[in-house]
């Protein structure tokens, strides 16, 4: 009978504890089990700080297709199903900021009370890591470099030229790796591939360098008059980015990922967006 009494009062405790749960900053502590469709045992050690209770708030450059796009206004792509795949599990709202500069993001989500999370196909580095945490990778990538068609200077040795204007989205890997490996030419950051492409198929610049499922994804679909030229083997893998003080929010991703990559979803999604290019 003693032993049934301090049972009962420890249940009691832990509803009291339960109900006293505490925000932190200006966010709302969530976890699977908070909306009543998880394990409530596992809310505890998976909890984590929203910006809005019941939603989860993503940053993007959404202009990166076909990872990311803002097409009529409505965000879509590869990156952005599966925000919202995340979202569906978690059972949390998926609310796009507005299109951010890429190399804004990161910064963001360092600082907290903007977004949740970034995920606009941000592969890892130590360079990131130092300022972010990355979720589990969810696609491998590597770097091209596109030139016109017909193009004269379309190896690294002829592009690595005084006389060549090589456009990049600042911010990334693209960039990192022209100004390692093209250290002779003008290197041009730009906003987005996007309007580094449209320089390239106008003649203001003489080759792109980016990821190689965009940058092969406009010469096919939107600048047919360019190809890519070099790819670039660089074995980047690609992660969702979150804020270093919010580890169980990056733990319920994981857990999301793993489900995703086990009951063939992931598959799916890469099926829809890339189909067998990658």
């Amino acid at each position: 009978m003693k032993k049934q009494t301090h049972a009962l009062m420890g249940l009691a405790l832990a509803a009291v504890l339960a109900l006293a749960g505490c925000n932190s900053g200006s966010g709302t502590d969530a976890g699977p089990g908070s909306d009543g469709s998880g394990d409530a045992g596992t809310e505890t050690e998976a909890s984590y700080t929203l910006v809005q209770e019941g939603q989860l708030i993503v940053a993007s450059d959404l202009d990166f297709p076909p990872l990311d796009s803002f097409e009529d206004g409505v965000p879509s792509g590869f990156d952005v199903d599966l925000s919202n795949e995340i979202g569906k599990r978690l059972g949390l709202e998926v609310v796009y900021l507005p299109p951010q500069n890429f190399d804004s993001i990161v910064p963001m989500i360092a600082q907290g009370g903007k977004a949740d999370i970034g995920n606009s196909a941000f592969s890892i580095t130590e360079d990131r890591k130092k300022e972010v945490d990355f979720t589990d990778p969810y696609l491998d990538s590597n770097l091209g470099v596109a030139v016109k068609k017909g193009a004269e200077a379309a190896t690294e040795d002829a592009l690595n030229s005084a006389d060549k204007k090589i456009a990049v989205q600042a911010g990334t890997t693209g960039e990192a790796w022209a100004r390692e490996n093209l250290p002779n030419a003008e290197i041009v950051p730009l906003t987005t591939v996007t309007e580094a492409m449209a320089g390239l198929a106008s003649g203001l610049y003489d080759a792109v360098v980016a990821d190689l499922p965009v940058i092969g994804h406009q010469c096919t679909v939107s600048f047919t008059d360019c190809e890519v030229s070099i790819e670039i083997p660089t074995g980047e893998q690609y992660a969702i980015v979150v804020s270093k003080d919010n580890p169980g929010l990056t733990a319920a991703i994981n857990q999301v990922l793993a489900d995703m990559e086990a009951d063939g979803t992931m598959d799916e999604l890469k099926q829809k967006w890339f189909g067998d290019s990658i």
